[in-house]
């Protein structure tokens, strides 16, 4: 077994490796760039190394210096975790050649699945199952439309280097086929490098459903069984499972022997994964095979109690697989979330900014957290905004459901949008809850995932002011403990006056709509009013933003976290924004210029769509803007004329600024 090891990733990925190679007692180096310079994986690493700037081209996807970073500290092996370099048959090379050993299949393998149209032509060989397609050189765009003619409408475009749902765009039509095709291209060139695509016949209402494999250098391969990956956005996964709701023994060996047949058609080693849509009626067709652990294998480890980092260790440094395939035993249900900073409301768009509270649920036998970031961390624009993955497993899928409402009601976030309600919508949707599930889901079941924001229920006012009378009894007794004279009254906040009482009165903003809650005070307590409706209220302080509050006779567990003048008031597993207004304050936010199209996050221009002077509609896309490695059109916000682009196709925006003059039609 190896001693040292670098990790040629961040991230939560990276965590999840130190975690099992210390474990094991191996010593880790993590790499990281400029802007990770603080980040969790640097420093849970026995030693870390600075390998550039905040772009991942200058530091996560160097080989030059990732490879000078393990000569440097004598790692002996590179884990290349999952995204990055994972796939990358040069980096793979350049291990070698450097006589560092590579944790990941062989060149060979990486080759050869690396280009999806390739694999499929291996898959065909070998007599797994494909969808009718075109997956051939020919890259010209009259000929991939005659491909598509042929082939038939709906269809999938996809990045032959692609994976991760970038690079890839449904068509329905033909007429929509150019663009889809160039938006596509655009895509695949920008993240993969490689902007040649496939083409494939879209099934109707298709399952995800993915194979866990695994080989040894001694020529033994098994699979782990499968994943349910079908709800997705935008080709990216969601939520995860194992095993596949619905499954058969019979299927679930002629899948994973399929799977064991495509690993062998490559000489493959080490873990992988063989994912195939399935059709509602059980068929199911190969479409790729990634050459690496996948971001969705704890569910896997939850259900076999395998830890498969460790197999990957094992099988690298020359051992068998440390199981045959008769040894290998299914048990109970996993899920999987992934916890992102992203704002459902706004097409997902991610969010940066700093952690200023972070508190996710208590891990156990039950619930597993996997994260690369803690509280007063940031998420920045440079890479994927994942928070987290959350896993929950239970001894059946419905337990399972329960857990995860649970484990995702417990999840505290503030600081960025995130996911976590969404997420908690998505677990109990009837249609995910009953497993009617394809890779559709989500915008089918949009009137139940997608809500009328509610306004807050009263408690959550009556919460956030007692919070705030709380907090400043505690800070009263703070100063009073530190003076002169602790037993002075000018310390208490009990609202005593001679020969009468005191009310207060505390400004709550939510949107547009402010309410007062009028505080009186009581023996132990406060007497609270909003809206004619009157409760008397307790509180305990606890730790981290957490209270114990009675309202009237009743009691409850919430959270209340303070960020300026906000409130983010935690309560029955919903998270509400409360302003706490000074009635003293009479300053305004200045409105921005009229028409004005605004960069909603840091990112690059790649394509204007419209020319200046042009007459357009609302909801007109206007302006194509990349960041976080996923393309977002800006479009017209009412019908008027596109004025001018305050931008060139290529160059980088700050998030905030102007990108394009518009002005509405009267």
């Amino acid at each position: 077994m190896f001693k040292k090891i670098l990790i040629a990733n961040r991230g939560e990925i990276a965590c999840r490796v130190i975690k099992t190679a210390r474990r094991l007692g191996i010593r880790t180096v993590a790499v990281f760039s400029e802007a990770d310079a603080n980040a969790r994986h640097a420093r849970l690493a026995d030693e870390a190394v600075l390998i550039g700037l905040a772009s991942a081209r200058e530091s996560y996807l160097n080989i030059e210096r990732i490879l000078d970073a393990a000569k440097k500290t004598g790692a002996q092996a590179v884990h290349p975790g999952y995204g990055f370099l994972s796939e990358n048959e040069e980096f793979a090379q350049a291990c070698a050649a450097n006589g560092i050993v590579f944790i990941g299949p062989p060149v060979k393998a990486i080759r050869a699945m690396g280009s999806k149209s390739a694999a499929k032509t291996l898959m065909e060989k070998a007599a797994v199952p494909l969808v009718p397609g075109y997956h051939g050189d020919e890259q010209e765009a009259k000929f991939l439309l005659a491909q598509a003619d042929r082939i038939g409408y709906p269809l999938l475009i996809k990045a032959s280097a692609g994976g991760g749902g970038k690079g890839m765009r449904i068509v329905n039509a033909a007429q929509d086929f150019a663009e889809a095709l160039a938006s596509c291209k655009r895509e695949a060139a920008s993240s993969f490098g490689d902007d040649r695509v496939l083409i494939e016949k879209y099934v109707l209402r298709p399952r995800h459903v993915e194979i866990q494999v695994f080989a040894d250098n001694h020529g033994n391969c098994v699979y782990l069984f499968e994943r349910d990956c079908s709800v997705q956005r935008r080709h990216q996964k969601v939520l995860e499972e194992a095993p596949a709701p619905g499954m058969t023994e019979a299927r679930r060996r002629q899948m994973g022997e399929a799977a064991v047949a495509a690993a062998r058609a490559v000489n493959y080693s080490g873990a992988g994964t063989v994912e195939f849509i399935a059709d509602q009626e059980g068929r199911f067709y190969f479409m790729e095979m990634n050459t690496r652990l996948q971001v969705e294998h704890p569910v896997t480890e939850m259900i076999t109690g395998q830890d498969l980092v460790e197999w990957q260790l094992q099988v690298a440094s020359g051992a068998p697989l440390p199981l045959a395939q008769e040894q290998l035993t299914l048990h109970g249900h996993a899920l999987e979330a992934r916890i992102y900073a992203e704002d459902p409301d706004k097409g997902f768009l991610p969010s940066t900014g700093k952690l200023v509270h972070l508190a996710p649920p208590q891990e156990s036998l039950h619930v597993r957290v996997d994260t690369g970031v803690e509280q007063g961390d940031e998420i920045t624009p440079f890479y994927d905004p994942m928070i987290a993955k959350l896993i929950v497993w239970d001894q059946t899928r419905e337990l399972a459901l329960q857990r995860m409402l649970q484990a995702l009601a417990e999840y505290r976030i503030v600081g960025v949008a995130n996911n976590v309600e969404f997420l908690a919508r998505l677990v109990a949707c009837p249609a995910f809850a009953h497993a009617d599930l394809d890779t559709g889901l989500i915008e089918r079941e949009r009137s139940f995932l997608f809500p009328e924001h509610d306004e807050p229920p009263i408690d959550a006012y009556f919460i956030a002011a007692l919070a705030t009378l709380l907090r400043e009894e505690a800070r009263a007794r703070a100063q009073g403990e530190g003076s002169s004279d602790p037993y002075s009254p000018w310390h208490l906040r009990d609202g005593w006056r001679l020969n009468s009482s005191v009310e207060r009165k505390l400004l709550f903003r939510f949107g547009d709509a402010e309410k007062t809650v009028v505080v009186g005070y009581v023996d132990g307590g406060y007497r609270l009013e909003l809206s004619g409706i009157e409760t008397l209220a307790r509180g305990e302080l606890g730790p981290n933003s957490t209270l114990r509050v009675e309202l009237g006779g009743m009691r409850l567990d919430a959270t209340v976290v303070v960020a300026g003048e906000r409130r983010h008031v935690f309560l029955h597993g919903r998270s509400y924004q409360l302003a706490r207004v000074d009635p003293l304050y009479h300053g305004g936010e200045g409105q921005g210029a009229e028409g004005a199209l605004v960069a909603p996050m840091p990112g690059r221009v790649v394509a204007c769509l419209a020319q200046p002077g042009a007459v357009v509609e609302k909801g007109t896309p206007l302006l194509i803007l990349e960041a976080m490695k996923m393309e977002h059109t800006i479009t017209a916000p009412a019908a008027g004329k596109l004025q001018a682009f305050r931008f060139a196709v290529g160059e980088q925006v700050a998030e905030g600024v102007e990108l394009v003059e518009f002005e509405k039609s009267e």
